[in-house]
């Protein structure tokens, strides 16, 4: 089932009909929900942040009506980074009307919801299910607890969850930020490709994978005949067909099982994506993933940008932006983050 928003030519409101209309919105979702009690709209959730709302974006002259299609998760932990995400690619967007956004989340989060409604009363997004059972049996423990969270999975099943129209998607984490024009990214040729991402080919490919799997006779020949290159899963365009049609959510759950029989791989939902595609996809310009600016996955401790431009920030690994500035132990690169930060601390104040 899907939860959505479309913009409307509604008049100015004030404040209490905004959240009555919120209200009255929510309530029609869940009424249309089994086993979801109308009580939940009114119980707060402290553990959901609140957000300032962010401004309203129109098309340049330039537009068409092409749609832009995002697809990414939702969690209350990550809510935060999520909103900085959204704002960052509307922001720099020259058609950011244009631009439709595919939510997956595991449990439904009607705070979440609202949160996201009132930030961007304008933006057009679908919130999807995404059931966890699918891979609750496949996923093997890895070397941190957050990259073995069901929706951490989630990018694996685009193809089964978003509706037919959408041929084409980004995928994006949650602890991104655009500081480009997400309209290059979309327009990128995949000659062909099921997939396109920034490729890493100086990085050791072999350390994705356990010496179990490099001794095996067997499994090390899935990459004959090709130049596997490491790349990151956090930033990806994908043709949503192409996936179907090759059955590669199938390709991915295979190795998914092999690593249920024998430790091959020591990462989350990652090697086995490097397995099927590691020199298989189009590649696309770094620019587009300025991975890693969260550190090691153990540690996170703080690392510099690399050198070349830029149009996407990612903090991929364990430290997240907003939980170094909030500690007051920010590294240098969390400050390029938090320009696009909508988060409002629970703090009295005055405002405008």
């Amino acid at each position: 089932m899907a939860f959505g928003n479309q913009p409307t030519n509604r008049p100015s409101l004030g404040l209490l009909s905004c959240l009555l209309l919120l209200i009255n919105h929510i309530v029609v979702v869940i009424s249309t929900t089994t086993n979801i009690h109308l009580d939940l709209v009114r119980k707060p959730v402290p553990d959901v942040p609140i957000f300032r709302e962010a401004p309203e974006f129109r098309n340049g002259n330039t537009c068409n009506e092409e749609r832009i299609h995002i697809s990414m998760t939702l969690d209350s932990n990550y809510l935060r980074g999520t909103m900085a995400a959204v704002l960052s690619i509307l922001q720099h967007s020259t058609c950011p009307e244009n631009v439709e956004f595919y939510f997956l989340w595991v449990r439904f989060e009607p705070q979440v919801f609202l949160s996201i409604r009132s930030t961007f009363p304008y933006l057009k997004f679908k919130i999807y299910r995404f059931e966890s059972n699918r891979v609750r049996g496949k996923i093997s423990k890895s070397i941190r607890q957050a990259l073995d969270q069901p929706l951490n999975y989630a990018r694996i099943y685009l193809s089964d969850i978003l509706p037919g129209y959408v041929k084409r998607v980004i995928y994006l984490d949650s602890d991104i930020v655009v500081v480009d024009d997400i309209a290059k990214l979309w327009e990128v040729d995949l000659e062909g490709k099921v997939l396109a991402a920034p490729e890493y080919c100086h990085a050791n490919f072999t350390d994705y994978f356990t010496d179990l799997f490099w001794s095996d006779p067997e499994l090390p020949r899935t990459f004959e005949g090709r130049n596997p290159c490491y790349f990151n899963t956090g930033v990806m365009v994908m043709d949503v067909e192409k996936w179907r049609e090759g059955k590669y959510t199938q390709k991915v759950e295979e190795w998914m099982a092999v690593q249920k029989q024998k430790r091959i791989y020591h990462l989350g939902s990652l090697p086995p994506f490097l397995l099927v595609l590691a020199g298989e996809l189009k590649s696309v310009d770094h620019r587009w993933n300025q991975h890693g600016l969260g550190g090691d996955n153990l540690e996170g401790k703080c690392r510099s940008l690399h050198p070349g431009p830029i149009s996407l920030l990612h903090w991929s690994g364990k430290g997240k932006p907003w939980l170094r500035l909030d500690s007051r132990r920010p590294c240098s690169v969390d400050h390029l983050w938090a320009p696009y930060d909508l988060y409002r601390p629970n703090t009295h104040s005055f405002e405008e």
